[in-house]
This record gives C-alpha cells, sequence and structure tokens, in this order.
C-alpha cells in the first residue's frame, strides 16, 4: 500500500519510529485496554492524542481521586485492568489513596504518569509539578512503581504490569515515563506483551491429604473472601458435598447465593458466628487474608484445622497461619479438591445444617436489631426494585457496613463492590460510574452517607456527561456519624464531627442531573425504580435522625 508521504506522523509510524506516547498508547491497546480514567494535563498531552487512533475510550472524571475508584470499580465488574492517565505531582498524588484501596482489595489497578525528565538534576529547579520522588511515593502504596529509562523499555513496563495482574495475586502498579521521552521517537519492531500464563495449581500430594481431611470432617466449615470470586460455583458444589455452612468476608459477599441454605452471609463481624467458626472441626479458607478488618476485631483462634486456600504463598503465614496450605488458583484448587472427595450421601448432617445455619443467621442479627433497624426497611425497598444482576457499590458507612452488608442480600449474579481493609471515604459514587461503564447494560446503585459522598461529590458532574442511569442513595445523618457514636461511646463530647445541613438534591440538580428525598421506604422504593430509567444520575437522600 502507497505511504502518504505528506502525513509525517503516518510515515513514522510505518517505519516502525514511534513516540514514547504513543508505545504507551499502543503497548495498552495491545494488552485489549478498550478504556482509560484519567484527566489530561500538560504534562501528558503526548499520550491522549492517540488514544483515539487506537481505539480507547476516556473517561474524564473531575478529580484524579475518583478517577481510580471509577478504574477500580470497572476493574471489580470486569476482571480486567483498570487504567488511569495522570499528570505529573500532584494529580499523581490525588490518585494515591486510591491506588492504596486497590492493593487493599487486589484490585489489578495500572496508574500511568509522566514524570520529571531523564537528565533532570537531584537538586530541585521549581520546573512545574516538581516533586522529590513519584516512583518512592507511589512504591508504598502500589506493589511497585517503574520509572522507565528509555523509549523500548515502556513497553517492558506495561508487560511487566499485566504479568503481576495474571500471575498471581493482582495489585496495583505504577509506570512513570519521564516527560521528555514521551515526546521521544524510537525505532520499534512488534509490540512486547505480557506472556499467557495457566491458573496456578497447587500441589496434588496436598490436595489429596486435605480432601481426606475434609472427607473426615463432622463440622466444617467455608470462609471466602475476594480471591474466590471465580470459584464460587465449586466452592457452592463443595459446601453441598460437605454440608458445610459458607460465611463470607466483605469482599467475598455474594460469591456463593445469598439466598442459599447454607449460606451464613457477611457474619465474621458477629460474636456468636465467630464462636461457632471457632468450634468447627475443619475450616477452609479461601481467598482471604482473615484479616482483622474481615472480623472486625482481632481473629478469633480455632479449635480445628485450618485449610488455607489462596494463590499467595505468603498468606499462608500471615494472619492465622494454616495447618494445610494450598497455594493455587482458586477456582482449579476447589475443582481439584472436589475431584478427590466422595460425592455427598445425605445424611443426619446434611438434613439439620440448614436450620442451624438460619438459626446462626438469626443470632447474628439479634445483637444489633436495633441499631439496624433503621436501615433494613429501606434496603428490603431497594432489594425490590433491582435485578438479579444489579451491581451495588458501598462506601464506609454507616449504612453500608452495619445495614448493606449483612442486610442486603445479592441477586444470583449481582456484584457488591466496597472498600474494605484500607477504607476509603468516597469510594461508591465514582466506583459506581466505573461499573457503569463496564456493563452498560446492568443496573448499578451507589449506597453511600452523606460524609463520604462528599469526598467525591464533584463527580456527579461526570455521570452526568455520561448519561447514565444511576441512583445514588445517600443515607444523610448531618455529619461523620461513625465517629460521632465512637466519641459519645469513649464518654467524649463529640468534636468536628456534625455538619450543617446540605441540600444534596438541590447540588444533583445543580449539576445536571436528579435529585430527591425519601422519608419512607416506599417512597425510595419508588424513587430507586424510577432512577433506574432515568438517563444521568438521581441523589436520593434519605434523612437519619442524628439525637
Amino acid at each position: 500500500m502507497a505511504r502518504d508521504l505528506r502525513d509525517p506522523e503516518a510515515a513514522s509510524v510505518a517505519d516502525g519510529i514511534l513516540s514514547g506516547g504513543r508505545t504507551l498508547v499502543r503497548a495498552l491497546s495491545g494488552h485489549r485496554v478498550t478504556q482509560v480514567f484519567g484527566i489530561p494535563g500538560t504534562h501528558n498531552l503526548e499520550i491522549y492524542r492517540h488514544l483515539a487512533a487506537y481505539g480507547i475510550r476516556h473517561v474524564t472524571p473531575r478529580h484524579e481521586q475518583g478517577a481510580g475508584y471509577a478504574a477500580d470499580g470497572y476493574a471489580r465488574v470486569t476482571g480486567q485492568p483498570g487504567v488511569v492517565l495522570t499528570t505529573t505531582g500532584p494529580a499523581l498524588l490525588n490518585a494515591a489513596a486510591a491506588v492504596g484501596q486497590a492493593y487493599s482489595d487486589s484490585v489489578p489497578l495500572l496508574v500511568v504518569s509522566p514524570g520529571m525528565p531523564l537528565r533532570h538534576p537531584r537538586l530541585p529547579t521549581g520546573m512545574l509539578h516538581e516533586m522529590r520522588s513519584q516512583t518512592e511515593a507511589l512504591r508504598g502504596v502500589a506493589a511497585f512503581s517503574h520509572r522507565v529509562s528509555s523509549v523500548p523499555e515502556i513497553e517492558t513496563a506495561v508487560a511487566r504490569a499485566f504479568t503481576l495482574f495474571s500471575a498471581g495475586r493482582p495489585r496495583p502498579a505504577h509506570i512513570e515515563i519521564p516527560l521528555d521521552l514521551l515526546e521521544a521517537t524510537e525505532a520499534l519492531g512488534p509490540v512486547r506483551l505480557a506472556p499467557p500464563l495457566p491458573r496456578a495449581t497447587p500441589d496434588p500430594h496436598g490436595v489429596r491429604r486435605a480432601a481426606r481431611t475434609l472427607t473426615a470432617a463432622r463440622r466444617p466449615a467455608l470462609l471466602l473472601g475476594g480471591g474466590a470470586r471465580d470459584a464460587g460455583s465449586a466452592c457452592l458444589s463443595l459446601a453441598e458435598r460437605l454440608a458445610a455452612p459458607v460465611v463470607t468476608t466483605a469482599n467475598g459477599k455474594g460469591v456463593v447465593p445469598e439466598t442459599h441454605p447454607l449460606s451464613l452471609g457477611v457474619a465474621l463481624h458477629s460474636p456468636g458466628v465467630q464462636k461457632w467458626l471457632s468450634a468447627r472441626d475443619v475450616v477452609i479458607a479461601v481467598g482471604t487474608e482473615l484479616a482483622e478488618s474481615d472480623f472486625w476485631s482481632p481473629p478469633p483462634a480455632l479449635d480445628g484445622t485450618l485449610v488455607r486456600i489462596d494463590i499467595d504463598a505468603a498468606q499462608m503465614y500471615g494472619g492465622t497461619p494454616a495447618d494445610l496450605a494450598l497455594v493455587g488458583d482458586a477456582r482449579t484448587t476447589v475443582e481439584a479438591l472436589l475431584a478427590e472427595i466422595p460425592a455427598a450421601r445425605q445424611d443426619g448432617r446434611h438434613a439439620r445444617v440448614p436450620a442451624e445455619v438460619a438459626a446462626l443467621r438469626g443470632a447474628r442479627d439479634a445483637g444489633t436489631a436495633a441499631r439496624d433497624a433503621r436501615w433494613i426497611p429501606y434496603l428490603k425497598a431497594i432489594r425490590s426494585v433491582l435485578a438479579d444482576d444489579a451491581i451495588i457499590t458501598s462506601d464506609s458507612a454507616q449504612c453500608c457496613y452495619y445495614g448493606a452488608l449483612p442486610h442486603l442480600p445479592l441477586g444470583p449474579h449481582g456484584r457488591f463492590l466496597h472498600p474494605t481493609g484500607f477504607g476509603t471515604l468516597g469510594y461508591a459514587l465514582p466506583a459506581a460510574i466505573g461499573a457503569r461503564t463496564a456493563a452498560p447494560d446492568r443496573q448499578v446503585l451507589a449506597l453511600s452517607g452523606d460524609g463520604g459522598l462528599q469526598f467525591t461529590v464533584q463527580e456527579l458532574a461526570t455521570a452526568v456527561q455520561l448519561r447514565l442511569p444511576l441512583p445514588i442513595v445517600v443515607f444523610d445523618n448531618g455529619g461523620y456519624g461513625e465517629i460521632r457514636a465512637e466519641m459519645a461511646a469513649r464518654g467524649d463530647t463529640p468534636t468536628a464531627v456534625d455538619f450543617p445541613p446540605v441540600d444534596l438534591p438541590a447540588l444533583a440538580r445543580a449539576y445536571g442531573g436528579h435529585g430527591t428525598r425519601a422519608c419512607t421506604a416506599e417512597e425510595l422504593r419508588r424513587a430507586v425504580a424510577e432512577a433506574l430509567d432515568t438517563p444521568g444520575p438521581t441523589l436520593i437522600t434519605v434523612p437519619e435522625e442524628t439525637s
């Protein structure tokens, strides 16, 4: 084909001569990236100029922290890495909180930023967005921060990140490209790609040993975390074969259907469930850290044998050490166990366990019934209008961790995205935007408190721009309700936790969206149903008593 010599850039690309910015975009496209989140700035324009040519869609949040949370939500829904583009200095640091959350929750997130030029002096010069070290800052919250030193190394860094995402426990990564390399050109061959990797398989001897232990168990239990997400069907088969109740962490919510008779749902925070778990003769923990943030207290001592299944070998020694360690992909490992465990024989235990689970659910809820009563009718109203595959995004708010985690059951194919561990505020709204762009044919609902919402409330503008239906339910208790309660419990005078009233529905309308109030569960049901069919965001406040 004849080359158009009037287009110097086309001629250069045909000769394999690419700028650093184009090299990055080509590498992202080669790894099947089709959407990125970010904000253009003076130093990253050479990246932005090439996105359209490679068919990469761009979503522009109004703050880099929102970009990070949106990419996180996108990654959790698609199972593919979320990609964030920032400019230098403050923009990158704005995204750091989202990187920390992704690290805590094992989310594949790639953040790409320019950096100071290759030969930038050690002593500060006052250059725009200059800071001492972006890579040192991001190394503190990401799995790695890779500052490249040549145009070809850009492809190497991208391949390194995608290898991390597929080779083991996914963690966020940062790539820094010196801004002079973005404009520099070099002759390159075919794009360098991360190698395809098989699912990690466990040691067969360990599988057989664990299978014997499980077959002999009289009081088994399954404990599922976010790492079991792709193993849901196999985990449910294992639970049914062993007549083993299933309890999940927040990130494991919905790995098995929460309406199943063996499911305790999210219940590790319940003292009664912790006591019950301690008395099991075998506990199979799949894809979970067994962390304090899962139990809301130090993990309980286990009397029986702990079988841990995890892609991360280091987990076998962290938290509660494994008695039997199976290092491998969750689905592959659980399926290997099923192949070694005889088919279930319906006996007395299989008949009585569902009643035991129902009693434990009741015990889970009895101790907190007075506290949780304010949210339960509203959560039932929300559940009644959501489809079985709806996605709910959550914040570090009382209505979420006390209310929705235990009391809002998911449909068979639903998802619940919650910021555990790191416990950031402001996650729900931008994560819902990311989830909605990832799954435009599925219902998405954001659930937040008024304190958390205002960390990222400017992302209402992003939701308006995208015009995707998005109900945002905000329980408004006039400030930081959890901290207010903790201060009162200590006998302290509540300080710095009460906000002047904010008309949040009016704020949503000012951004070009929709807003209303729901003072009863029925009003909320109608408002959510309407919002699901209305283009753009609808912010629905539910007033709470604050006295």
